[in-house]
């Protein structure tokens, strides 16, 4: 293998990056292949490569790289490729992250379920985020360290050897038979895991997964600083004066927002808060509760990336069990919860109620008088104590302008956690950070999140961070304006095609701020039994996408997102969304997405001409 042709390429690369590379939280979708998304960008990539073109309009002419960038995205895998022909190994044996701490978990979240050892080796001192006793006694991990003078003095071990590398170096290192897993960790940047050796294959897998659901790849502008250091550049410093501007400016928002006057916390994506959550509960509940059973109680079609990483959670420690809760089409949020609620009483454990409000993907809001009184309802133990009282998770993704965490509010009463994906309405889709909140009930429990939050070292970055400061003080118009493009979108539907069945918000639900601007969309099918009935709604779906992204493709996208700043986006969460959700809870309806910004009568056009054609 050539350094010098490998560089050399990736010189070409960075000068002539796609903007869009470093702008979108997704990239090309219009020539989206699920099945592909792992492999088609860098086999691709490679051909470019070998007749040595880097060509701006070549390289935006490339498929998508993985999805999302939790997942990975086109600047992470040139990079990833870039450190694996340096240190020649296969591309899918570099994976990087934004966080610097969450690839030595993936590692030992693997062996804890292979039940075998792990050695964490490291030179100087070890990061002071990596909170070794909270990983042992929460997370349930198990290993031993080994201080070392020379990454040559690590011996063979009968398990996993994991090396940590704190030199900020990005490119080339010393890899031995006796290292499993070289983290090389950038004080800025984040990290990168090499995973050396035919035996560790199968842990490959298994650290992108943790990466999909618990953090996020290195981010695109990281990556491509990343690749700058490979090169040799110094890029700029880091500009901590301006970061604390930005981050003050963005607490300051989402306090006026939510109405909250508690501290909030800015995590590197929706996910990466959610998991600070769910670990800040878990100690919670092991600190006040000891010996108890923990019950995460969540809907099972809700978000799949909220019930994977709920039974992942569940997975690593023995006294924490999933409870189903019921929250759509048939089913009560309200009654579901007074019922599982009784039922965690009577066990005499934890509860913790994590819940969409609208739902996903159906847009149901709860009674909220009836759903306060039943989280709010006494209740006591088979031997006549007072229950633990809920504490209840909120996802307010569709609508993070509800102010639910305010003192004078309806749900002042209960240990409310309020969180949101900054992907969504927070950034305009311009980046992936999320934000948590409490309400004053609720504040004791922040600790602990933000606790949790700084050992996975998932805290937002500088320009994520400076992205929020932009983009928050206008989230709030931008939800009244998307609103009302959805809701005459939503009245054309129902003038043009009566028959189908629109799942939306009321007019007198929006006049209580209850404005998403999300509906989704059963379509009227036919067939003499009920599977030819699916099966013709199924396609009635993917043709109406299908109309929307080929007639609009400037605006229309197919997408699981929602509160970019322009367009409008479409998808089944069936295939998207509820990717890990158990298939009989699953919807494979038309979810639609509406921005502020759209060609809204070129929309009810098409839409028309596809009624049309039914």
């Amino acid at each position: 293998m050539n350094d010098s042709r490998a560089l050399n390429y990736i010189d070409n690369v960075v000068k002539n990056v796609p903007s869009d590379w470093l702008k979108l939280t997704t990239h090309r979708l219009d020539i989206y292949k699920e099945d592909l998304a792992k492999t088609e960008f860098l086999e691709r990539f490679e051909r470019l490569y070998s007749q040595e073109d880097a060509e701006t309009s070549k390289l935006s002419a490339l498929p998508t790289a993985y999805d999302y960038i939790r997942l990975g995205h086109p600047l992470s895998s040139v990079l990833e490729w870039g450190i694996a022909k340096l240190n020649n190994l296969k591309a899918d044996q570099v994976i990087s992250f934004s966080s610097r701490t969450v690839p030595i978990l993936a590692v030992l979240r693997k062996n804890l379920f292979d039940e075998k050892k792990t050695i964490i080796a490291y030179k100087g001192e070890l990061p002071s985020y990596f909170d070794l006793e909270t990983v042992k006694s929460v997370y349930n991990y198990n290993f031993e360290l080994k201080q070392v003078e020379n990454i040559e003095d690590i011996s063979a071990f009968d398990g996993s050897t994991i090396f940590i590398s704190q030199n900020d170096e990005i490119g080339k290192v010393t890899l031995n038979e006796n290292i499993d897993f070289y983290l090389s960790i950038h004080s800025q940047l984040g990290s990168i895991i090499l995973v050396n050796g035919e035996q560790n294959e199968a842990y490959i897998s298994a650290i992108q997964h943790v990466r999909r659901r618990e953090t996020i790849s290195m981010t695109p502008q990281n990556c491509y600083t990343a690749l700058q250091l490979l090169q040799g550049q110094n890029p700029p410093k880091h500009d901590k004066a301006k970061f604390e501007s930005d981050k003050a400016s963005v607490l300051d928002s989402i306090k006026k927002i939510t109405a909250a006057d508690t501290k909030a916390l800015l995590g590197n994506c929706g996910l990466s808060v959610q998991y600070a959550i769910m670990m800040g509960l878990v100690e919670e509940a092991l600190q006040n509760h000891p010996g108890k059973e923990i019950k995460i109680i969540v809907p099972p079609n809700c978000y799949g990336g909220t019930n994977d990483q709920a039974r992942r959670v569940a997975a690593c420690i023995p006294n924490v069990e999933i409870l189903d809760l019921p929250v759509d089409g048939d089913n009560d949020m309200v009654q579901s919860t007074d019922k599982v609620l009784d039922r965690v009483a009577q066990e005499n454990a934890v509860p913790y109620i994590i819940a969409e409000i609208p739902t996903n993907p159906r847009v149901e809001v709860p009674d909220m008088e009836q759903l306060r009184a039943a989280l709010s309802k006494e209740r006591k133990t088979p031997y006549g104590e007072k229950a633990i009282d809920p504490v209840f998770i909120l996802d307010q993704t569709f609508c993070p302008n509800i102010q639910f965490l305010s003192e004078d509010g309806i749900l002042s009463d209960i240990r409310v956690i309020s969180y949101v994906s900054g992907s969504k309405f927070p950034s305009g889709g311009k980046c992936t950070a999320g934000y948590v909140s409490s309400n004053q009930k609720g504040s004791d429990l922040m600790r602990n999140i933000e606790k949790h939050l700084i050992l996975c070292d998932n805290e937002a970055t500088d320009l994520q961070t400076e992205i929020l400061a932009e983009q928050l003080p206008s989230m709030n118009q931008r939800i009244v304006d998307a609103y009302k493009n959805t809701r005459e979108f939503v009245n054309h539907i129902k003038e043009v095609l009566p028959t189908a069945k629109i799942n939306f918000v009321s007019e007198e639900l929006a006049e209580q701020d209850f404005t998403p601007s999300v509906f989704s969309l059963d379509l009227p099918t036919k067939g003499e039994t009920e599977e030819e009935r699916e099966n013709y709604k199924r396609a009635l779906n993917l043709k109406l996408i299908n109309m929307m992204i080929t007639e609009i493709p400037e605006e229309s996208k197919y997408c699981v997102s929602y509160g970019q700043l322009k367009g409008c986006y479409w998808t089944i969460p069936a295939t998207s969304t509820q990717g890990t959700t158990k298939e009989s809870d699953k919807d494979y309806i038309a979810r639609v997405s509406v921005s502020p910004d759209l060609d809204l009568e070129h929309h009810k056009k098409v839409f028309s001409d596809f009624v049309g054609q039914m």
